[in-house]
């Protein structure tokens, strides 16, 4: 489960890290690029659910140019986010550490602790040359982060037509939608002239709702019936209290607070299903316009030459319900919001067509760009290098991993959650409230419809898995995080 030390140690460890950073010899060539430091363009969407790419199996989602990432490398099969919440998954991906020990615990209230350097700084002061180029979406505000020798974003969620951007410092309006906007500003940055290689750290508002797509694809899927998914119709019997509180008070504040008296029935009872919803359907028409984008910078990789001495990753930031258990966003541990797209192209690792099986994490992305790059990996990042893995030598892969999800205050109705997921089982617990846990064998109940929790037959499963909980708590420190919360 990555590198065993806590907080306290890991943070203990970065005061040591800056002195390792700048080795090596000088890079030469278009992009500065060689075998051992490829370049790196990372490209990471806000909300995009694992499945939602055509090469994942979507029903009538198209999505040619992601497909291609995957065709020409490795789709991660099984990956996973630690905290399925914008603002601590994108932390995460950066920091290669967890939400607790990197801080950035909810949505648009702080960056990470700047003790824990990024993986594109740590890479910079590698000789690599770095943009940030999007999304930031942590500490409200678009000025530039360090690290970064170019910088283009906008304070929090922004718009998606005519932004207002953030250039180096410099604030301007800009005219289009802002998912070409920031494919034309990266597309723009990668043909400039460079002798270092570089990092392109890509990070899309899209498909954040409110969802609304490009013009030109306001009329795709205009003829899809969306089949009704198989947890629709879960009544929630058997499930935590606070699932149905939230459903019948509201679950934000102001309604949590004004029907805080209106009783809870043990089962709710599933409405209608609409197959012709267009949020949904805007949804994934949004994400046209990323995919788009997704083919301009890989053709203006393959026009400079360097396509294949560059690790080209697309990722999504956390899942998304499209209905399973009548819910939509994110937040819960049910395998919806939990699992991500993880693509991986670079010829020199990845195998092309590959789908490795190993349940992968975003904390795992930072740890292996920088040990393909050579660069020092430093103490604090908790995510392990799947390097070993694309090369098919010795690979150790992990038998389950913590989630957490720490509660909102504007947000009362989702409680703070932890759990533990396995290959078969999933554990959820509660520690802030007195309610029901949960337990499922995802084996038999891929849905995770049936609470297996207060069943006895499966009590020493229970067991096993508390057990397991409180190992990973002990591991990364999230029993301090609760002390201290």
């Amino acid at each position: 489960m990555g590198n065993r030390i806590t907080r306290r140690q890991a943070l203990q460890r970065i005061t040591a890290v800056g002195a390792g950073l700048a080795f090596g010899a000088p890079f030469v060539g278009r992009a500065g690029a060689s075998p051992s430091r490829p370049n790196i363009v990372v490209i990471l969407t806000d909300d995009q659910r694992w499945d939602a790419m055509s090469c994942a199996g979507h029903p009538f989602v198209r999505t040619p140019n992601i497909d291609r990432i995957a065709a020409e490398g490795a789709r991660f099969v099984n990956a996973f986010v630690t905290t399925s919440l914008c603002s601590p998954s994108r932390a995460c991906f950066l920091t290669g550490a967890y939400a607790h020990t990197h801080g950035v615990r909810t949505n648009e209230a702080n960056d990470f602790d700047p003790r824990l350097h990024h993986f594109p700084q740590l890479l910079r002061d590698a000789g690599y040359e770095t943009a940030f180029i999007g999304k930031w979406h942590m500490k409200p505000d678009a000025s530039p982060r360090p690290g970064f020798d170019y910088w283009l974003s906008f304070r929090g969620q922004g718009t998606y037509n005519a932004p207002q951007l953030n250039e180096n410092g410099r604030d301007f309006q800009a005219r289009g939608y802002m998912t070409d906007l920031l494919t034309e500003h990266a597309v723009n940055w990668l043909r400039e002239p460079r002798k270092r290689p570089f990092c392109l750290y890509l990070s899309h508002k899209a498909v954040h709702g409110p969802f609304t797509p490009a013009p030109r694809h306001q009329g795709l899927y205009r003829d899809v019936q969306m089949e009704k998914p198989a947890s629709f119709d879960d009544d929630f019997a058997g499930k935590p209290r606070w699932m149905r509180a939230s459903m019948m008070r509201g679950a934000r504040r102001e309604e949590w607070l004004a029907n805080k008296d209106k009783p809870v029935p043990d089962a709710i009872p599933p409405g209608e299903w609409n197959p012709r919803d267009q949020a949904r359907l805007n949804y994934f028409r949004t994400l046209a316009a990323v995919d788009d984008g997704v083919g301009q910078v890989l053709a203006t990789l393959e026009r400079l030459g360097v396509l294949d001495s560059t690790i080209v990753v697309f990722a999504g930031d956390n899942g998304y319900f499209h209905g399973e258990h009548r819910r939509g966003d994110k937040r819960l541990m049910y395998e919806e919001s939990l699992r991500i797209p993880l693509l991986l192209r670079y010829p020199a690792l990845a195998r092309a067509g590959s789908a490795p099986e190993a349940m992968i994490l975003n904390i795992d992305l930072a740890p292996t760009i920088l040990d393909i790059a050579g660069a020092p990996v430093p103490g604090y990042m908790q995510g392990r290098s799947f390097k070993p893995l694309l090369e098919g030598g010795a690979y150790r892969p992990r038998a389950s991993f913590l989630y957490e999800y720490w509660q909102e205050a504007w947000l009362p109705g989702i409680p703070t959650i932890l759990g533990v997921r396995s290959e078969r089982w999933k554990y959820i617990a509660h520690p802030e409230i007195d309610d029901i846990d949960e337990l499922y064998d995802l084996d038999n109940d891929p849905h995770e419809m049936r609470n297996l929790a207060l069943d006895p037959l499966y009590a020493p499963q229970l067991e096993v898995m508390k057990r397991e909980l409180e190992r990973l708590k002990r591991e990364t420190d999230v029993l301090g995080s609760l002390r201290s919360g």
